[in-house]
């Protein structure tokens, strides 16, 4: 049976259900079972039946849709992350016939953006990230009759909103903790943009473990920066140019890693025995940590994954499906490979 072919009354017939329970299914009414719900959804993925969204919109005053504000910009670095966290969305909201409306927006009118794509009524509910200090988009949130959720959280501002981060803190405490314990006394930083709050808590975590061991980061050994392998080979020249070079280097990305490793094996130091070095793994697909010339001792996280969980906790909220936590802050996995080892002597 062709898509264009399949309407309601022949997929109800196909699942022995009334039309208006398939139409209730979809359009996420709470009294509709889970087990129904999900035999619905399958048979709209197998038929490719596509439901006449004015007329749901009209039936439910759902539109069906999750709004994105995405910052661009000249002169603003595209992301290869938020592309990953963007498929994990995807995923979910593809289970249960969600859109996306990503509306493009300059870095520095993204609360404007924000108030115009609720205004349009063209979404459901709002996902924020790349958080800040102070982030004002928070209180506008608030303010908004929408629902939202935040991927992050921001500095300053207090935890009385719904969001999904990882520990980054306790992630780079760690991973500091681990070089620490190898031996390593002077460590460096190839981090994210400073004023985001992820890359700020990152920095904390490794002066929080290093302040347990008596030592100090010292700011000759931290770059802040977009996550681009061309930042992490630039960094990682500098860190060596200088007359007490790192024993150690944390990275923030495996993207600021790959640059980091071209200036590694440029200056003929092998990684793990002359310089170590971990990342924060993102799990993505086109650049695995296990990969590289030599395995990279990793922070992991999976982005994708992440995105999914938003979706799900929106989606869920939208369509009154289960009760989900407000507030998520999950751990990242430390993973020892080969490109740490002890400090040289």
């Amino acid at each position: 049976m062709k898509a264009r072919d399949v309407n309601l009354k022949q997929l109800s017939e196909l699942l022995g259900l009334s039309q208006t329970t398939v139409s209730r299914a979809l359009n996420g009414y709470p009294e509709v079972n889970a087990e129904t719900r999900q035999r619905v959804l399958d048979a709209v993925r197998k038929t490719g039946y596509r439901p006449n969204r004015a007329a749901q919109r009209l039936a439910t005053g759902r539109a069906g849709s999750i709004g994105l504000v995405m910052p661009t910009a000249d002169g603003h670095d595209s992301d290869v992350h938020f592309g990953e966290f963007l498929a994990g969305l995807g995923d979910e909201a593809v289970r249960h016939d969600f859109h996306f409306v990503i509306n493009p927006s300059h870095p520095d009118d993204e609360e404007a953006t924000c108030k115009r794509l609720v205004a349009s009524g063209n979404v459901d509910a709002l996902f924020i990230a790349y958080m800040r200090v102070n982030d004002p988009r928070i209180a506008l949130l608030k303010s908004l009759s929408i629902p939202f959720l935040v991927h992050g959280r921001s500095i300053g501002t207090p935890l009385d909103y719904p969001f999904l981060d990882i520990d980054n803190t306790g992630a780079f405490h760690d991973a500091t903790k681990l070089l620490v314990q190898l031996g390593h006394r002077r460590i460096a930083l190839l981090n994210g943009p400073e004023h985001l709050a992820f890359a700020i808590r990152r920095k904390k975590g490794v002066e929080r473990a290093l302040a347990e061991a008596d030592l100090a980061l010292s700011e000759t050994c931290v770059q802040h920066s977009a996550m681009a392998d061309e930042h992490g080979y630039r960094g990682m020249q500098r860190f060596l140019a200088l007359a007490d070079r790192p024993t150690a280097v944390l990275c923030s990305s495996t993207v600021l890693a790959l640059g980091a490793v071209r200036a590694l094996n440029q200056a003929g130091l092998k990684i793990g025995s002359d310089v170590s070095l971990i990342a924060h793994d993102d799990v993505l697909p086109m650049l695995k940590p296990e990969n590289f010339s030599v395995p990279l001792t990793t922070t992991r996280s999976s982005l994708r994954t992440a995105g999914s969980r938003i979706a799900k906790r929106l989606i869920s909220r939208i369509l009154n499906l289960e009760t989900l936590p407000e507030q998520e802050l999950w751990k990242a996995e430390l993973i020892v490979r080969a490109s740490t080892g002890p400090a040289p002597r």
